[in-house]
């Protein structure tokens, strides 16, 4: 019996309901801890609703209402009841992704997944997994088949088999980087500035084909595996010619009708089948070569063309229309063309009348009055004010007098002390390292400079505390 009769209706209302991508990571979740080697007996019906329970709370998924589950859900069920574990594993039971059985022995229902829902789970799967990218190991696979089968005495030709396999969807994984190229292509043809053509650089280095396209153009997979692939198949080859006639020498030599006969028939047979399915992956190697031949000119071709795109834009412009262009057209269409001369040059305030130009005005010389070289009549400059040397001259912020108020201000004793009071503002900050200069370099006679710890005030400035002798100053 076909599996797509054995799907039951409702099987496909997951497709058409809003939470499609939640219920596709609650199968996939289910079905791998199905498949783990503790779970040989299976997974509970309570084991099922922890583990969707836990994928709700790692993936942050957050449940909608929809119409489609509203329908199969008893009436007395509300919304926050739908998006239970319980009744989300519910709801899959009832659209038939899984199957509940009762087990006698562990006295609990048991959930499995058909056969029909083991193809869609294990392609969610597939979908919502990150793009791995193995077609290195495709080339490896293929080598690897033929390695096995040159080596293997008993010459399976299900390993050829599955080297035919492989390397046709290698190819077809070729065909379909090269039409992703030529969406690219288009494009950057269509891009109108840089920032689009920036875009779709942008976008075809970050997709899937182009890390594929990184990965086969490695040192040591296509081009090195390529080579020992030709020889593998080379020696396959003459393996199987040296081994043909002893084949066929034994065929001869048995009575017809007899099981050697049979089995000398099916051997030269078998020999046969493995000499096509050889070059069957022969001249998909041939295929794959040139396909990846061609890929390596339209990705040069590619780089070529944004290069050009990008010098057609800096040197000519947008691809929009040219103005002049359009206006042409639009006096071409004009009934009356005067007037609308007259708004343009209102608008671009030209400097000279319009003339309108018929068959003879192409050989007519230039009327060299009418541009006139005039020159602009020189104006008197005038001198600058003098200006003293004295204004160039940087002067202090503070005076003396105002840097000595500060001082005398916070003295004690012949002794200037900063405390949490001394500075009050900016300018009593700059006062105060004022002072601490003079006092260092020397300019005033001092007993000596002290600095303590960190002070700060209630305005929000830190400084240190300071002590300087004044001396005799």
């Amino acid at each position: 019996m076909l599996l797509n009769k054995r799907i039951p209706k409702d099987f496909y209302k997951l497709f058409r309901t809003r939470n499609m991508e939640a219920y596709m990571m609650f199968l996939v979740a289910l079905y791998d801890e199905g498949n783990a080697v503790y779970a040989a007996l299976g997974l509970t019906i309570e084991e099922g609703q922890a583990i969707v329970g836990e994928t709700i709370g790692r993936l942050a998924i957050e449940w909608m209402e929809d119409a489609e589950e509203m329908q199969d859900a008893p009436e007395n069920r509300t919304f926050e009841t739908r998006g239970t574990p319980s009744a989300i594993l519910n709801t899959l039971i009832g659209w038939g992704w899984i199957r509940s059985d009762y087990d006698e022995r562990l006295n609990t229902y048991m959930i499995s997944f058909p056969e029909y829902s083991q193809l869609y789970v294990e392609l969610f799967r597939r979908l919502l997994s990150e793009d791995d990218s193995r077609e290195r190991e495709s080339i490896l696979s293929i080598y690897s088949a033929l390695f096995t089968y040159q080596s293997d005495e008993e010459k399976n030709n299900e390993i050829l088999k599955s080297a035919l396999h492989t390397s046709k969807n290698l190819e077809m994984l070729l065909s379909n980087m090269q039409n992703g190229m030529r969406t690219y292509f288009d494009e950057l043809s269509r891009s109108k500035n840089f920032i689009e053509i920036q875009q779709v650089l942008v976008n075809e280095i970050n997709n899937s084909d182009s890390e594929k396209y990184a990965i086969l153009t490695t040192t040591d997979s296509f081009y090195r595996y390529k080579e020992s692939v030709k020889e593998l198949i080379s020696r396959i080859l003459n393996q199987n010619d040296q081994q043909k006639p002893k084949l066929e020498k034994a065929l001869y030599q048995c009575e017809k009708g007899t099981a050697a006969h049979l089995r000398a028939e099916r051997a030269v047979q078998y020999s046969e089948e493995a000499v096509g399915l050889v070059y069957q992956i022969e001249r998909e190697m041939d295929m794959i070569e040139r396909k990846y031949n061609k890929l390596v000119e339209q990705k040069a071709v590619f780089a070529k063309r944004a290069l050009a795109r990008i010098h057609y834009i800096f040197q000519e412009g947008s691809v929009r229309e040219d103005s002049t262009v359009r206006l042409i057209r639009m006096l071409d269409k004009c009934s009356d063309v005067d007037a609308l001369l007259d708004r343009v040059r209102e608008k671009v305030c030209l400097t000279a009348p319009f003339k309108m130009c018929d068959d003879n005005s192409m050989y007519r010389r230039r009327d060299s009055s009418e541009n006139l070289f005039e020159p602009l009549p020189v104006q008197p400059q005038e001198t600058a004010p003098e200006t003293a040397i004295t204004d160039f001259v940087p002067k202090p912020l503070y005076t003396k007098k105002q840097l000595r108020a500060f001082c005398d201000k916070n003295m004690r004793d012949g002794v200037f002390r900063t405390t949490g009071e001394t500075v009050q503002s900016v300018e009593d900050l700059e006062k105060m390292m004022f002072l601490w200069q003079e006092a260092v370099r020397g300019q005033q006679k001092q007993g000596g400079v002290a600095l303590g710890g960190e002070l700060r005030n209630k305005e929000g400035f830190t400084f240190s505390e300071l002590q300087i002798d004044m001396g005799d100053a």
